[in-house]
């Protein structure tokens, strides 16, 4: 069994962060507080910590010739979970950093990848591979 991570994260309002994490993504909440969110995402704990300001935004750096955002993060899902969540999204008309698409096609690692902010900046990433085997594929 692969252990859950625990990440925690900055958001300035956590109304907007229900929206997005909550009603949007589809993630439920665990413990809750003035101050802050547990989130299930995808299995995992995201805790999201309301603070006055945001960090600086990210960074980019190239990756498949596509500017990737620095740092985000994100979960690997199956294809189909991909393909319902990439609709979702694209059917909500969010506004992505890289839209859905096939990255490293044809190569050690081809994997399906989207990118986009949540309200607050945070950068997020969703990929999936049709062979799981090549999650850490190097050639």
């Amino acid at each position: 069994m692969l252990a859950p991570f625990h990440l925690a994260i900055p958001v300035t309002c956590l109304a907007k962060a229900q929206a997005f994490y909550g009603d949007l993504l589809g993630c439920t909440t665990g413990r809750t507080d003035a101050q802050w969110i547990d989130w299930n995402f995808f299995g995992h704990q995201l805790v999201t910590h309301k603070v006055e300001a945001m960090p600086s935004a990210p960074k980019y750096n190239s990756v498949d010739n596509h500017a990737v955002p620095v740092p985000h993060f994100g979960v690997v899902l199956s294809v189909t979970d991909w393909q319902v969540l990439s609709a979702k999204l694209q059917a909500a008309n969010v506004e992505f950093i890289l839209a859905p698409y096939t990255r490293f096609a044809g190569q050690a690692g081809e994997q399906h990848t989207l990118f986009l902010l949540d309200p607050f900046g945070n950068a997020l990433e969703f990929k999936a591979f049709a062979d799981i085997g090549q999650l850490f594929a190097t050639d």
